[in-house]
Order: C-alpha cells, then structure tokens, then sequence
C-alpha cells in the first residue's frame, strides 16, 4: 500500500516524505533504499524516486556507492563531533553579525512561534523540523553569503543529528524553546558577545547529549 504525500508537486512531495522519515529516524540509521521500494511506497515512477534519492545524497542524507542501493548515512562518533564543532564555529558568526544589526528576522520569530506550538504538543518530529528552519533561517538573515553556503553545506547531515536528538528525546522540548528565545533577546539587545555565546552554548549542549547516547549505545554492543 503506498502513503500519502502532501499537496505539491509531486517529486518534491516523495523528497519531502522522504526526509521527514530520514530525519525523523522513521528510516533507521544504514537503512537501504531502492528506488522500486521508494516508487512502490508512494506510488510514483521510479525516475520521481530516483530524483528524490539522488537530490538526499547530495545533501548528505543518503550515502550511495556506484551500483549500489543508497543507504540512510550513518555517523560515527568523529562525525558528530566534526559536524558540530563547525557547526558552532558558523553559527556562532552569524549571530554575531545578527547581534551588531540588532535586527531579528521575521523569519526566525515566525518558525519560533511555530516550534513553540510543537514544543507544548511534545511534537517531535514537527519540533525537529522548525529546530533546523530556526536555525537555518538566523543564518540565511546575516548579510554573508559565504558563510550562508558554508552552514547550508552542513545542513543536511546536521538535520540527521537535531533529528536523532528529538527522536531519543535527549532534550526537552521546553528547554530548546527557551534556548532560542535567549538567543533572539540577545540579538534585540545587540549585545554581541552574549549572542555568539548562547548559540554556541545551544549547540555544544545537543552535541554533549547525542554523544552520550551515542556512547552509551555503543557500550551495550562491546
């Protein structure tokens, strides 16, 4: 039986199913997806499943060998300290550069609040989403486009990760919400330093949690 796909066109719609069930871990970490699986799950063509499973590789999502079926990507525990490390270092620039505007982007407040209607829900799969669109929209604000490519580069394996942390709610919701209205006030205060802090503090935090549940999964396989 195949599942519904939400009102749009509709290779977007299989690639947009599709990276609500990567990120959400609905597709478990090293899953294989073919392209008959993913076109007899949605009840498309195969070229439309194909389109969707080469544009998530691209993005780092899937991983894919030649000739082979393409796989959700795994990280290691190297991988997420890497990821995160850069991810600090990006974000914490361009909120910065956010803070000496003093200027929140209407952007950001609006998939706040939409978070914030998650966060009361215990919606995690939601809260996971509007979590990278906060972020990924702070940035997107800063004038740097350069450094807008950079952080979008790392997006999509990071989305595996904000996805892993809500999936094994390592985090409360509550406490994400309130970590993102700090950082907001910071950016309206202008106060720079404060900004770059609480974001890095912010991400550094996820970073500690999914590394811990990471390592403790790993102990009970050794």
């Amino acid at each position: 039986m195949s599942e519904s796909l939400k009102t749009t066109s509709v290779p977007q719609a299989v690639y947009d199913a599709l990276r609500e069930s990567i990120v959400t871990s609905a597709e478990a970490p090293g899953a294989l997806l073919t392209e008959t699986a993913i076109a007899v799950r949605y009840g498309v063509a195969r070229p439309t499943a194909k389109a969707a499973l080469e544009r998530l590789v691209s993005e780092g999502l899937l991983s894919r060998r030649p000739h082979h079926a393409a796989q959700v990507t795994e990280l290691s525990r190297d991988d997420i300290e890497d990821l995160y490390g850069n991810r600090a270092l990006l974000e914490e620039a361009a909120l910065g550069i956010l803070a000496s505007d003093g200027v929140v982007p209407i952007a950001a407040l609006s998939v706040h609040r939409e978070l914030l209607e998650h966060a009361r829900a215990d919606n995690r799969a939601a809260l996971a989403r509007t979590d990278v669109e906060f972020h990924r929209a702070l940035v997107l604000a800063q004038h740097s486009t350069r450094l807008a490519k950079m952080h979008g580069l790392l997006m999509g394996e990071i989305e595996l990760c904000i996805g892993q942390v809500q999936s094994h709610q390592l985090i409360r919701p509550d406490e994400i919400a309130e970590q993102h209205q700090s950082i907001l006030d910071a950016v309206a205060a202008r106060d720079v330093d404060l900004a770059a802090r609480l974001t890095r503090e912010h991400i550094i935090y996820a970073r500690d949690r999914l590394l811990q549940k990471y390592d403790d999964d790993h102990s009970e396989d050794s």
